[in-house]
Order: C-alpha cells, then structure tokens, then sequence
C-alpha cells in the first residue's frame, strides 16, 4: 500500500525542486564556461607552442577570433545562458505537464495510479492518497444519501397505515351514533395511538430535513452534569416501565462539567433511547460516569441481542438503522447516533460503541478543561461526598 505524503512534506519537495533546478542551471553553466575557458587556454598553448609563418589557417583565425574576442565572448556566455535556461524551463513544464495530466485523471475517476518523474515520486504519493480519499467520501456519501432516500420512501410508505386508522376509527365515530361509551373509549385509543405514531413519522422528517440543512455550533456554559443524568433518566422512566427495565446511574455527586447543554443532553437522550429500543424485557440498563485522568467517561451499558462488527462500524453513519425491517417500536430515522457523534466531536471527544456476548456498551470520552474554577468546584465537591452513588429507578 502506498504511504500517505502529508501537504507539509509536498511543500518542501516543491522547495527542493526549485532549489535543484537552480542548482543544477548554476552547476551546467559553470561547466559551461569552464569548456569553453579550457578550450580557449588549450588553443592558447597550441598557438605558443608552435612558429608560425603568418598563412596557416589556425594561425588566421586566431588573429581573426583575437580582433572580435569581446563580442565573441558575450555571444558565447549569451548562448549558453540563454540555451541553459531553455533546457531548464522546459523541464519545469514537463514537470507542469505531468501535474496536469495527474489533476485530469483525478476529475476523470480514472483507476490507474499517477505517475510521476523520479523527483516528483512524493507528489505522486500525495495525489493517489487524495484520489483513494475522494472516492472513499464519494462512496460514503451515496451510500448516505441511498440510505437516506430509502428511508424517505419508507416513511411516506409508513405515513399511510395510521393516517388510514386514524381515519378510519373517526369515521366510525362520526357515523355511527349508537355505539356504546366502552367501544367510542376504544376507537378513539386507536385513533390516539395511530395518531401519535404520525406525529412520530412526520418529526423523523422534520429530523432528516433539520440535520440536512443546519449546522451545530455549541453555546457552552458550565453545568451540573451529575443532575443532567438525573433528569434525563427521570424523562425515561414511562419508557422503562412499558418494558419492564431497571436503570441504574454510577456516577459522582454535583459533578460541574463546561459543555452545551442542550447538545450534550441530545446525546445522552439518544443513547438512552437507543438502549431501551434494543433492551430486551427485564433488563437493566446501566450508565457510568467516570473521572479518569484526561477525561470524562461516560458509558451507557444495555442487554440485547450483539450487534455484528461490521454494523458497530456503521452505527454512527447517517441514516443508518440496525431495525432494517422498518419496526415501527423501534428505531427512527437513523440520525441519532450520527447527531451524538458530531455533538460529541465538537466537544473535543470521541464516541464508540462495543458489543458481545448479548450486551451492547456506548462509550462517550470527553476532555477534561485544564485549569479553570470548574475543576476547583468538582474538587470541593467531591471532597465532602463519596466519590461515587448509585441510583437504581
């Protein structure tokens, strides 16, 4: 496999390239004029070596190169710089020649590695990387955007089930005068719960367009992080108790963390939500937040059945869902763990997800400030409480 040349490393092989092109003309016409001083000295020493009787040729033309010596002289030096440079600069454009047919086979998606001289085998290096990367992001970004455009389908195809019943169970209510309190009390909770099952769809679209068409920016403040994870597992107790699953938090009391709390909050949101929709059924789903020595670490731990290595690579793509089969209790658009990482790489951090052995384990890292007055907090804290507490809802 090719090695990866940097832009740093391209910007000295261009110094280098012109220091040798200046370099090598230098050292050219010096041996230049060296020939032709040499020659001069060698017709010099002839001419003294011998008697000559005033006819000979050589003798004529001595005195003929020794009336015009300085004009000659210019000419020669002129000549030699000028055919030097000649040389030169047409080699400077064998060098643009090859950059231009490398730049047309990048544009044309061409297979074939680029080839370059000898002195320029780094560049050659560079652009192949740049063209594997491109067609790396274009790949990626089709598939993106077929994932995206099979789900759109799949919700307008969706949209139509409970926009049917809703409809349905209304007009049953409208037309039906004699039905009894017991069946209006039921119709109506069907037409209820397809109706919410709409407003569901309908926010998935609303998701896709809003992460299409914005972008994040944090507004950070300092936060009671511990508190954060307090209220966010309270929100999902309704969830937790329709699947008969227990959650447990280990995690610092009155922990102050500087981030966007929002933002950060979307993302334990949806690593919860992605916990309880693939838990199985009396379960516990576990959350850890740990100070290590650089950074945070914050794991949400969950039972359900092991997801393939080759999907724990893709979890975090847009669009992507492990429920294929579009189930309709779990899963949505595919966005939430695609959000959670722009979120949480925006926050300096990094976020990662293992699997085996039926449990699923989201691992969120964030960096810890250096020196401010919310570190000075956490240690206050922290020294008149236990460092950690567990809470079991």
């Amino acid at each position: 496999m090719n090695r990866i040349v940097n832009k740093k490393e391209i910007y000295h092989l261009s110094q280098r390239l012109n220091y040798t092109l200046v370099q090598r003309f230098i050292l050219y016409y010096l041996l230049y004029l060296f020939t032709g001083a040499l020659g001069i000295f060698m017709a010099y020493v002839y001419y003294k070596s011998r008697i000559w009787y005033g006819t000979e040729n050589f003798f004529l033309f001595v005195h003929f190169a020794w009336k015009f010596i300085t004009p000659i002289l210019l000419s020669y030096v002129m000549s030699g710089a000028i055919g030097l440079g000649i040389y030169f600069l047409r080699k400077a454009c064998r060098y643009l020649d090859e950059f231009l047919i490398a730049s047309e086979n990048l544009f044309l998606d061409t297979e074939k590695d680029v080839i370059f001289s000898e002195e320029l085998q780094p560049v050659a290096l560079y652009l192949n990387s740049v063209r594997d990367n491109l067609k790396n992001s274009q790949r990626l970004a089709m598939e993106a955007e077929q994932r995206k455009n099979d789900l759109v389908v799949y919700l307008a195809h969706d949209l139509k089930t409970p926009l049917t019943s809703v409809i349905g169970y209304l007009t049953l209510l409208n037309d039906e005068r004699e039905i009894s309190p017991k069946l209006q009390q039921k119709y109506l909770g069907v037409a209820l719960e397809k109706a919410e099952r709409l407003e569901d769809l309908i926010n998935e679209f609303f998701e896709i367009t809003r992460f299409s068409l914005t972008h994040l920016t944090l507004e950070l403040s300092d936060i009671n992080l511990s508190r954060m994870l307090e209220q966010t597992i309270f929100e999902f107790q309704p969830m937790f108790s329709d699947k008969e699953l227990t959650c447990e938090l280990d995690a610092p009391k009155d922990y102050f963390y500087r981030c966007d709390p929002d933002k950060l909050q979307r993302v334990f949101d949806n690593l919860l939500r992605n916990a309880v929709n693939y838990s199985y059924p009396n379960s516990t789903v576990s959350i850890a937040l740990k100070i290590e020595h650089t950074h945070l670490l914050l794991t949400v731990q969950n039972i359900g059945n092991t997801i393939p290595e080759e999907k724990l690579n893709q979890i975090f793509e847009q669009f992507f869902r492990l429920d294929t089969s579009r189930n309709t209790k779990s899963g949505g658009a595919g966005l939430g763990l695609a959000i959670a990482k722009e979120i949480v790489k925006l926050h300096g951090g990094e976020i990662f997800a293992q699997s085996a052995e039926n449990q699923v384990t989201f691992s969120v890292k964030l960096p810890l400030p250096k020196t401010t007055e919310t570190t000075s907090q956490n240690i206050d804290n922290q020294t008149h409480t236990n460092d950690e507490r567990l809470y079991s809802i």
